[in-house]
């Protein structure tokens, strides 16, 4: 069984350039893997990596448009097909937004509804449907799929209140309905790939700490058992889990890791 050799191992990570797509890169590259990093937007940050690491290469791809994934697909030659797939792309909201996207449930906006769909949803199904073939013909692979514990309950309106706000906050149902599409996605691939050795699991996080308003992380934090909010570097543990053959046995399941939200 290989334990922590991950030096002959290939990352397709969606949402490279964003807060957790940069703390996953950047942590297989330090384990000696071969890591692609997948986004719309090249920031500082990602460039960076890449400079840092000779085994980190950035791609241009849009996850909701086929044929952005097909071109990508067609520069990967038999001996960069991915082992580990991590759909991990998606369009969140933030109680600090200042943006349509803070409007209720029968304000909200159609299109932005769409918008989410279409990454959250759309980009994972087409990630696993161009990508994750690949995998599936070479017989091996691991596929993550990055949902929410909103995914599996409702968000608590509680700690979003903030009477600092000028607009009061929403968390759209857009992302619960679209976090929770994918947990039965998984399962269903999970299922259909299961002869062709390919795993695929679904982690369940909880929020990070990033930068929110004070009174939000006051309030996400009590309503956690363990007290605070996740660092981002604690999730590096159950996707390193989910892509090992530590979990070779693992597969159409949820993987939660919340600090106990969902134990109450």
């Amino acid at each position: 069984m290989k334990l922590f050799k991950f030096n002959k191992e290939i990352f397709f990570i969606s949402g490279a350039s964003g807060f957790l797509g940069l703390q996953y890169s950047e942590f297989f590259c330090k384990l000696g893997s071969k890591v692609f990093a997948i986004d719309i937007v090249k920031n500082k940050k990602i460039t960076a990596l890449e400079e840092k690491y000779k085994n980190l290469k950035f791609h241009y791809c849009d996850i909701t448009n086929e044929n952005s994934l097909k071109d990508l697909s067609t520069k990967i030659n038999n001996n960069s097909v991915p082992t580990v797939l991590i759909n991990n792309a998606a369009i969140d909201f933030s109680p600090d937004d200042k943006n349509e996207y803070i409007k209720p449930f029968e304000k909200f906006s159609n299109d932005t509804w769409k918008k989410v769909m279409k990454v959250n949803i759309d980009g994972v199904y087409l990630s696993c449907k161009i990508i994750g073939s690949r995998m599936a013909q070479k017989k091996r692979g691991s596929i993550i799929n990055i949902s929410s514990i909103y995914g599996i309950l409702s968000p608590d309106p509680k700690i979003y209140e903030n009477k600092n706000l000028k607009k009061k906050f929403y968390k759209p149902a857009a992302y619960s309905v679209s976090k929770s599409a994918i947990i039965n996605l998984t399962k269903y691939l999970s299922v259909y790939w299961a002869k062709k050795n390919i795993r695929v699991n679904n982690l369940i996080i909880g929020g990070m700490k990033n930068k929110q308003n004070k009174n939000f992380v006051k309030k996400y934090s009590n309503r956690v058992p363990i007290g605070r909010m996740a660092k981002v570097n604690e999730y590096n543990g159950p996707i390193l889990f989910l892509s090992s053959d530590l979990s070779s046995y693992m597969t159409g399941s949820n993987l939660i890791v919340d600090g106990g939200w969902t134990a109450i």
